[in-house]
């Protein structure tokens, strides 16, 4: 089982915060858009080093790294987060497959955690004082299966590990949580203010943990790319990264227009990031158009129909990475609502990769202001046929495969139950996005 673990992990653990993230082939930086690079570097250290301990006139509330303390002074952001996929990010799939892997592979276990649970205080180890280089997770593995072994050796160098101190259960499964963005050793960081304002209303000894630094970084797009983004070194097929959604925005049209990530996902600073999973979402960024050559037909004839999708609304690929899918379906069904034979018709829009990420299998995906056409032709054989067309939206498609593939490999009780679980949320996260019957004999 560990092997094939191991593979999906990758990607998890690709998705990691990385320094190698911010390309240095973009053009020249103006003077301010250079600090700001330079404050993600040093901001998005992975993982994210320990707090260590609050200031000494900290009240418990400001001291706390849990998201129900921001939540005091921050409370619609904070419910906003708790509806979020950012606070669901150690989901089952991920924890069934990590707490094994953090004591056979802790090393690959913490690749994982780097965008899925990145503070030190959310990792049950940490290397060893002189176990090698923590900066090693900076990297992102430029391999899709490595043969990492349980003591922590990747490639030629070796680290060792210790249990972690400060490490909390319950802060690990909060996921990406307030504190992996803005906090970072109990100082908080954030955008600049509704009017553009970076200053503090008063002096720090006045406001609740100091008041907050605040910088335009926040509002840029590089800020998502650690996690959404493979460096160039990254895992690539067909001369494609597998995770590209950043560059997928730069190469669009909506960088040329300065809509960033943020304007799309976190509208009116909600702390929301909607996404596939999100039907209405989807919606809002992708138009279904039906449409049949002909209102009726003889028996003999061929139907014949096409839909097509655009991606009228979504800054990159639709779907953007390797792990959603869109199944545009046709079928015929006669005047009792039964299948006809042979009516059954599916087209997998996506980047279909196989589960050990060694193989595309084809990439269908829609490109930002682009559309693709899928096209239903049958034989009409009796009177009173329905045609059924629909599209539907399958958000953890690759990982509902991997899982039931891994799941009879799984022996142990409590990652079995997980891995269960996964598949069981990843299949209710579907939703249809449109639907139509047509008459057509």
């Amino acid at each position: 089982m560990k092997r094939l673990l191991l593979c999906t992990v990758g990607i998890s653990a690709c998705l990691g915060l990385s320094v190698g993230a911010w390309a240095t082939s973009d053009p020249p930086l103006a003077a301010d858009e250079h600090t700001q690079i330079e404050f993600l570097r040093r901001h998005w250290q992975v993982p994210i080093p320990p707090q260590g301990k609050p200031p000494a006139h900290f009240s418990s509330v400001e001291a706390s790294l849990d998201a129900e303390s921001c939540a005091v002074c921050h409370r619609t952001q904070y419910e906003d987060w708790s509806g979020s996929l950012h606070s669901k990010s150690m989901g089952p799939g991920v924890i069934g497959q990590t707490m094994e892997l953090i004591h056979g592979d802790p090393k690959m276990a913490l690749l994982c955690y780097s965008c899925h649970a990145p503070l030190t205080e959310q990792q049950e180890k940490v290397v060893k004082k002189g176990g090698g280089s923590p900066s090693l997770f900076k990297k992102r593995r430029a391999v899709a299966t490595p043969s990492p072994s349980a003591s922590g050796v990747w490639g030629n160098t070796a680290l060792t590990f210790k249990t972690n101190r400060a490490f909390s259960v319950s802060l690990q499964q909060k996921g990406l949580a307030c504190v992996g963005c803005h906090v970072r050793r109990h100082q908080r960081f954030g955008p600049p203010k509704r009017d553009g304002s970076i200053e503090n209303s008063a002096p720090a000894a006045q406001l609740p943990h100091g008041g907050a630094i605040r910088t335009a970084a926040f509002e840029r797009s590089e800020f998502c790319k650690g996690c959404h983004q493979f460096e160039p070194s990254g895992s690539a097929l067909n001369g494609t990264l597998l995770e590209n959604t950043y560059n997928e925005w730069k190469e669009g049209p909506y960088a040329r227009e300065g809509r960033t990530c943020q304007s799309c996902h976190m509208p009116e600073r909600r702390h929301l990031w909607r996404g596939i999973h999100d039907p209405e979402m989807v919606k809002q960024g992708v138009s279904v158009r039906l449409s049949v050559n002909k209102e009726r037909y003889q028996v003999g004839e061929q139907v014949q129909a096409e839909i097509t999708l655009a991606n009228t609304g979504v800054g990159h690929h639709v779907p953007t990475y390797v792990t959603p899918k869109i199944i545009v379906r046709w079928e015929l069904v006669d005047t009792d609502g039964k299948q006809v034979n042979e009516s059954v018709q599916e087209e997998r829009i996506g980047r279909e990769i196989t589960l050990d990420l060694t193989q595309e299998l084809f990439d269908t995906r829609i490109a930002s202001g682009k559309s693709r056409t899928v096209r239903y032709v049958r034989t009409i054989d009796r009177a009173g046929l329905t045609m059924r067309a629909s599209v539907v939206v399958v958000p953890d498609d690759f990982y509902i495969q991997f899982f039931e593939a891994i799941l009879p490999r799984v022996k142990a009780k409590e990652p079995r139950i997980l891995i269960e679980q996964a598949i069981r949320e990843g299949r209710a996260r579907s939703f249809p996005l449109f639907t139509e019957n047509v008459a057509v004999s």
